[in-house]
């Protein structure tokens, strides 16, 4: 929780120190008057200028740089915002912001704290703020397309509209509710009600599908390495990583933890796995390392399963993965099995094959441009509105909807209380709390 929310914030919205340039944020009601003890000026709003940054208390010259000011409502936060492009030392920069601290009723921002006022003034909703820290995390192209389009609010504007024609429905039951006796309420007409229930179930139905394609955008396509030991998974993942990351040696049982790592591979982030080798133990740190890479094997969108002329592994893959594509290692010592790709990691034979496969599988589950639907509260959100819409379907074709009227009206508040919670309209000061301390103090 953010105390003394109407003090005027100041922090260091850039990157680290030091650097070219440094830009000081503020924001709040006393902006003006900061500007003008400043650079004993208010400079014209929305306009950069240069300007002599001077000590308030002495008029010794701290810095000289651009300035801008952007009085509210038409601000970021909504509430009247300076910006102080200094350069990036870090003597300036602490000079500066310890004096404007020094001011009552101005302080240093908590993390986030930018963008939860951005919030809480309405300029942004829950599912924009998400994009936002998506934006500013994003590392690939997908990522960023993905991001950009839900922080510009097209799935707030989405949700909104969805709201309003659950809030119209509501009116038409209310009415029948609460005016079925006068002459001038007309009958509800049950037919154009539920035609229009099935086409909000069948939208929301149809975001819910593209979950699937916004997860693995934003989380990252998720490959296990899977196999008996010593078939050279740790050796396919140095390969694929371009890297020596994993410790690689004859010794069977090597790997007992699961290692992760990230590769951008055709533009799409992939998120690499490699645990233990399946296999029989009663070495109770390597049965625990095998029981971590079966749920691993079991959680991975994709499967890897690789098995080697040099040892002795069971042709069947196990029950339980997702996808599994069968892969013959160590080509290079002699005839493979019948597995769907053959390679080498010691020759590196049958990698680029491999690269392109993945590549291939990741947009085919990515797509190009992902789905706005991409967090699990997006998911969990809409799922119990799906739920909801179904109960309702149900209950308004059934004989007895004029008796269910008001658990009719009571299942269209519930649809509706769940697009207010993913707007972030109820329901939200724990998940701001997380959302917002995740976010860079000039954020």
């Amino acid at each position: 929780m953010i105390l003394g929310e109407r003090d005027t914030i100041v922090a260091l919205a850039s990157g680290a120190l030091p650097s070219a340039i440094a830009v000081v944020r503020v924001s709040g009601s006393r902006c003006a008057e900061l500007l003008r003890a400043f650079t004993l000026d208010l400079p014209k709003p929305r306009n950069l200028v240069f300007r002599k940054i001077v000590s308030p208390d002495t008029g010794d010259l701290i810095d000289e740089g651009m300035v801008a000011y952007m009085p509210g409502p038409e601000s970021f936060t909504g509430e009247d915002c300076a910006e102080f492009h200094l350069h990036g030392s870090v003597a300036v920069v602490d000079r500066f912001i310890w004096q404007a601290s020094a001011f009552d009723g101005v302080r240093l921002a908590t993390a986030g704290e930018f963008s939860r006022r951005a919030f809480e003034s309405g300029k942004l909703d829950l599912t924009q703020v998400q994009g936002l820290a998506d934006l500013i995390l994003s590392e690939t192209e997908n990522q960023r397309i993905q991001s950009l389009s839900r922080m510009r609010g097209q799935l707030g504007e989405k949700v909104s509209a969805w709201r309003s024609r659950i809030i119209a429905l509501m009116a038409l039951v209310e009415a029948q509710l609460d005016f079925s006796d006068e002459s001038d309420v007309e009958l509800l007409d049950w037919n154009t009600f539920c035609c229009k229930l099935s086409r909000l179930r069948k939208e929301v139905q149809d975001a819910l599908n593209g979950y699937e394609r916004g997860r693995i955008v934003r989380e990252g396509f998720r490959i296990g390495l899977g196999g008996p030991p010593n078939v050279g998974k740790s050796s396919l993942l140095n390969r694929l990583a371009d890297s020596d990351l994993a410790i690689v040696t004859s010794e069977a049982g090597t790997t007992r933890d699961v290692r992760e790592v990230c590769v951008s591979i055709g533009g799409q982030l992939v998120l690499l796995y490699d645990g233990a080798g399946l296999r029989e133990t009663e070495d109770a740190i390597e049965y625990e390392g095998v029981q971590r890479a079966k749920a691993m094997l079991e959680n991975a969108d994709l499967v890897l399963w690789l098995t080697s002329p040099d040892t002795q592994s069971d042709p069947d893959v196990p029950a339980g993965f997702n996808e599994v594509i069968r892969l013959n290692n160590k080509m290079d010592l002699g005839e493979c099995g019948s597995g769907d790709l053959s390679i080498s990691c010691k020759t590196g034979a049958g990698i680029d094959g491999l690269t392109a496969l993945l590549a291939e599988k990741a947009q085919a589950r990515g797509g190009s441009e992902g789905s706005l639907i991409c967090h699990l509260r997006d998911k969990e959100c809409l799922s119990a509105a799906e739920r909801d819409l179904m109960q309702l379907e149900a209950m308004a074709r059934a004989e007895s909807r004029e008796q269910s009227l008001e658990l009719i009206a009571e299942c269209l508040q519930r649809t509706g209380h769940q697009m207010q919670r993913l707007l972030g309209l109820v329901d939200t000061e724990q998940v701001l709390d997380r959302l917002f301390s995740g976010f860079c103090i000039g954020k």
